[in-house]
C-alpha cells in the first residue's frame, strides 16, 4: 500500500522580523577560555580519553560501532577545523573546546593539491596536525580531500586533458582513467607518509573515515556536454558506445532496441553514442533512456567499489563512504546514486536549510544591499515568502540497505531569524530517526565571532544560537534522551525496477544551499511526479529502503495516529515529540529531555510531563535535560538551557517587498542575544528543594536563585544548573 500526499497542511507564509533600534539585545561574549571544567556544560566526559582508544570505527548492525568493544556511537559533529587555529597549540585549544561542548568529530574538507593539481606537502602535514590534536580530546577526523570545484584544470594537464583553466572537473573523476590514478596517488601521500612522531594516518584509529569525492554525479545537472570539455564528453559517449556493444552485441542492434530512436550526436562509425539530457531521461524512460541510465548507474558504482577496495588494499581499516550528493530526479534517479555508494560503509548526504537570499555573491556571503527572507522549519514554511509549505528538510532520513547514514554538511543558512531552531531540531529528529552522524557546517573561525568585514559568511558555526545550543542538543543526542521512533515505512525496489527508472515511492528530495543551486537549472528542480509517502513520516517515525532487491514492495502503516492534518500536528510514535506546523511550535516530552521551541507567544503555557514552560515570545528555545542519566523526573542534576535569536552589533535590515528585508548595515563584534522572557516550572513533589543556579557563558555558577516551583527566566542568563 502506499500512502499518498494531497494538501497536506494548507499554506503557509513565511513571515520577516524588522529589529527596531533600541530592542532589548544583550552581548554574547564567552571569552577565548574554555568552559569551566565539570560545570554543567563540559561535555568532555561524553568522548573517549583519546579517538581510538578502542579502535577504529567499523560498520556494523547498521550503525557506527567501535571495533574494540562493539559499543555503538553517535557522532555529533562539525566541518572543520578553520585555518585560523594554525599551530599544535591552537588546534589542541580549539579540540578541547569542541569536546566540551560535545563534539567528537570533525569533518576536515579541504584539498591535498594545489591548483595545478599536484600533491601539496603542507596540506598533508596540516591534515596530520588535525588528526594528532583530535585524537587527543577524543575528537575522530574524518577526511574530504576533493570537490570539483577545487580543481580547474590548466591546458595540457597530461592526467586530464581537454580542460582550459577556467572550467570545474565536474564528472571526470567517475570515468577518466588516467585522472583516476593521479587521483589514488592523493590519497597515497596523504595516508602513507609519516608524521613527525613517525606514525602514518593509514594506521590511525583516529581517523574515523574517508570520503571519496564531494558534491558530484553523473545524475546531477553539471553531466552534460557544456559542463564538461569535449575531450572528456567523447571519452563518456566512447564508452557509451563499447557498453551499448557488451549488451546488446552492436550499436545497430542498439539502436534497432531503440525502435530506431537516435541523436545527432551519434558517432557510429567512430564508435560514439550520443547521451540525453537527464531531464529527459527522467521524465521520459525512452528504452534508450533507460539503457542510458544503467550505463551511468554502472560507471559510477563501479568507480566507487573500485576505489573503496584499492584504500582497503592500501591498508585503511576505518569506514569510507562514497559521496553525498542529489541528482537532477530524486524520486527517479535518486535512488540510483544511493545505489552506487551501496559498496561504502555508509551512506552520506548533504542539506541546508533558508529563505530567499539575493544580491552579489550571496551564495557564499552576506553583504549590504542583499536582500533576504526568514524562514521556518517549525512551521514548514515554503522556500520563499508567501509559497506552499514545503516538507522537504534536511533533517529527514531514510536508511539505505540497513548502512549508517550521515548529513556531513548541514545548517540553517543566515540571515535568518529562525536559525535558532536547527541545534534542538537536529539533536530531536535525529534521535527519534536513528541517524547516526550530524555534522555541521561550519566551523570557519575558532572564536565568537560575526566575522565582520565588507562581507560575512552565511554558515558561521561558532554563534549564539548554534554552537551556543550544543550543551543541551549534543547531549540529547548522543545519549539518546529522545528515543528511538517505530518503523513506519519498509520499502524494497529491485535491480529490474530501478534500471526501468521506475524510482521510488520515499525519495529524500534535495535541499541546496545557494551555492550549489546555481548549478539547477531554472524551473527544473521538480521531481518528474509526485512523491507517493508523505514527508512528514519523517518527522513521526523511522524508513527503510533496500536498493538491488529481487521483488520491489512498500509496506507503510497506517499514518493516521501520527499525523493530524485537521490540527495541523506531526507527533512521533513514541509520544516524546509533537510538531505544531500551524503556529511553529515543538514539544519535547522525553523523560530526560523535555521543552519547547518556536513561538510560544501562541501558546499561555505548555505543560510537559514534568514541567510547564511559558514565554511571551514568538521565537525562543527552552530545554531541560537530565544529566545524570535520570530522568527528570527524579534527576538530581539537570541542565536548563534558553536561547531566542542572534544578530550582529549594528546589524540593520530595512523592508524590501511582501517578506523580504534588505541589509543596511552588517555591524561589528560581539554578537547580541534578544532578551529572554518566559518562567519554567518543575511539578516535581519536591521542586522546592531543587535549587536553581545560574551559569556564566562559561559554565561558572552564580548565586543560586531560589527553587524549581517557578524559574523567572533571566534577561539575560541562557544556562542554569537545577540541583537536588
Amino acid at each position: 500500500m502506499s500512502v499518498l500526499v494531497g494538501a497536506l497542511l494548507g499554506m503557509g507564509v513565511s513571515t520577516t522580523h524588522a529589529d527596531k533600534p533600541g530592542g532589548n539585545w544583550f552581548p554574547f561574549a564567552p571569552g577565548p577560555g574554555p568552559v569551566v571544567s565539570g560545570s554543567a556544560l563540559d561535555l568532555r566526559s561524553l568522548n573517549e580519553r583519546v579517538a581510538g582508544e578502542h579502535g577504529y570505527i567499523q560498520a556494523r548492525d547498521g550503525h557506527f560501532v567501535r571495533a574494540g568493544d562493539g559499543q555503538p556511537v553517535r557522532f555529533w559533529a562539525v566541518n572543520g577545523p578553520p585555518d585560523s587555529a594554525r599551530t599544535p597549540e591552537e588546534l589542541t585549544r580549539l579540540a578541547h573546546r569542541l569536546a566540551q561542548y560535545g563534539v567528537n568529530l570533525v569533518r576536515a574538507h579541504g584539498a591535498v593539491f594545489d591548483k595545478k593539481g599536484e600533491t601539496n606537502p603542507e596540506r598533508v602535514r596540516r591534515l596530520q596536525s588535525i588528526v594528532s590534536a583530535m585524537k587527543g580530546e577524543g575528537i575522530y577526523t574524518h577526511l574530504s580531500i576533493y570537490f570539483p570545484l577545487w580543481l580547474d584544470p590548466e591546458p595540457e594537464t597530461p592526467w586530464l586533458q581537454g580542460y582550459d583553466g577556467h572550467q570545474h572537473a565536474f564528472a571526470s573523476l567517475m570515468f577518466d582513467r588516467a585522472f583516476q590514478e593521479h587521483y589514488r596517488g592523493w590519497w597515497q601521500a596523504l595516508l602513507l607518509a609519516p608524521g613527525p612522531d613517525g606514525r602514518r594516518l593509514i594506521d590511525e584509529p583516529a581517523l574515523f573515515g574517508l570520503e571519496v569525492q564531494n558534491e558530484d554525479s553523473l545524475f546531477f545537472w553539471t553531466f552534460n556536454a557544456k559542463s564538461l570539455p569535449p575531450k572528456q564528453w567523447a571519452m563518456v559517449e566512447s564508452q557509451f558506445a563499447e557498453w551499448l556493444v557488451t549488451k546488446h552485441g552492436s550499436l545497430e542492434k542498439a539502436v534497432a532496441s531503440w525502435s530506431g530512436a537516435r541523436l545527432p550526436e551519434d558517432r557510429p562509425e567512430s564508435g560514439r553514442m550520443g547521451i540525453r539530457p537527464l531531464w529527459n531521461i527522467a521524465h521520459e524512460k525512452t528504452a534508450r533512456d533507460r539503457d542510458t541510465a544503467a550505463f551511468l548507474f554502472e560507471v559510477q558504482e563501479s568507480f566507487y567499489r573500485d576505489t573503496i577496495t584499492w584504500l582497503r588494499q592500501l591498508g585503511f581499516k576505518g569506514v569510507i563512504t562514497a559521496s553525498n550528493w542529489n541528482t537532477a530526479d530524486n524520486q527517479v534517479l535518486g535512488p540510483l546514486e544511493r545505489w552506487s555508494y551501496a559498496s561504502g560503509d555508509f551512506i552520506d548526504r548533504h542539506g541546508y536549510f533558508g529563505g530567499v537570499h539575493t544580491g552579489e555573491s550571496s551564495e557564499w556571503s552576506i553583504r549590504v544591499g542583499q536582500q533576504f527572507s526568514d524562514r521556518s522549519a517549525l512551521r514548514m514554511d515554503g522556500s520563499k515568502p508567501g509559497s506552499a509549505r514545503s516538507y522537504v528538510h534536511p533533517a529527514a532520513d531514510v536508511k539505505y540497505n540497513g548502512l549508517p547514514t550521515m548529513l556531513s554538511e548541514t545548517t540553517w543558512n543566515r540571515p535568518n531569524r529562525y536559525r535558532g531552531e536547527a541545534p534542538l531540531f537536529f539533536a530531536a529528529y535525529g534521535a527519534l530517526q536513528d541517524s547516526d552522524a550530524v555534522v555541521h557546517f561550519a566551523l570557519d573561525g575558532a572564536e565568537w565571532s560575526v566575522k565582520p568585514g565588507y562581507f560575512m559568511q552565511p554558515w558561521t558555526l561558532l554563534a549564539p544560537t548554534q554552537f551556543g545550543q550544543f550543551p543541551a542538543a549534543a547531549r540529547l543526542y548522543r545519549e539518546g534522551l529522545v528515543h528511538i521512533g517505530d518503523v513506519l515505512a519498509e520499502v524494497s525496489l529491485s535491480r529490474a525496477d530501478l534500471l526501468q527508472l521506475k524510482g521510488t515511492p520515499l525519495p529524500l528530495d534535495a535541499a541546496f544551499d545557494e551555492l550549489r543551486l546555481k548549478d539547477v537549472p531554472s524551473g527544473e528542480g521538480a521531481p518528474a511526479s509526485g512523491l507517493q509517502v508523505d514527508p512528514l513520516i519523517h518527522f513521526a517515525g523511522r524508513t527503510r529502503t533496500q536498493l538491488g532487491t529481487k521483488e520491489s514492495h512498500t509496506l507503510i502503516q497506517p499514518l493516521g495516529s501520527w499525523i493530524d492534518r485537521s490540527q495541523k500536528q506531526v507527533r512521533s510514535t513514541t509520544g516524546e515529540l509533537v510538531l505544531d506546523c500551524d503556529v511553529g511550535v515543538l514539544e519535547l516530552r522525553a523523560p530526560g529531555a523535555q521543552g519547547a521551541m518556536g513561538n510560544l507567544a501562541a501558546r499561555p503555557s505548555i505543560e510537559l510531563p514534568d514541567v510547564t514552560v511559558s514565554s511571551p515570545l514568538d521565537l525562543v528555545q527552552i530545554v531541560v535535560v537530565s544529566l545524570d542519566s535520570q530522568p527528570i523526573a527524579r534527576s538530581e542534576r539537570m541542565l536548563l538551557q534558553v536561547m531566542t535569536e542572534e544578530r550582529p552589533t549594528g546589524w540593520q535590515t530595512a523592508p524590501a517587498g511582501p517578506g523580504m528585508q534588505r541589509i543596511e548595515s552588517l555591524g561589528p563584534d560581539p554578537w547580541q542575544v534578544r532578551e529572554i522572557q518566559g518562567s519554567v516550572s518543575f511539578r516535581r513533589a519536591d521542586a522546592a528543594s531543587l535549587r536553581v543556579v545560574p551559569l556564566e557563558l562559561n559554565g561558572a555558577p552564580k548565586p543560586s536563585i531560589g527553587n524549581a516551583s517557578r524559574i523567572e527566566l533571566r534577561p539575560s542568563t541562557l544556562y542554569y544548573e537545577i540541583l537536588r
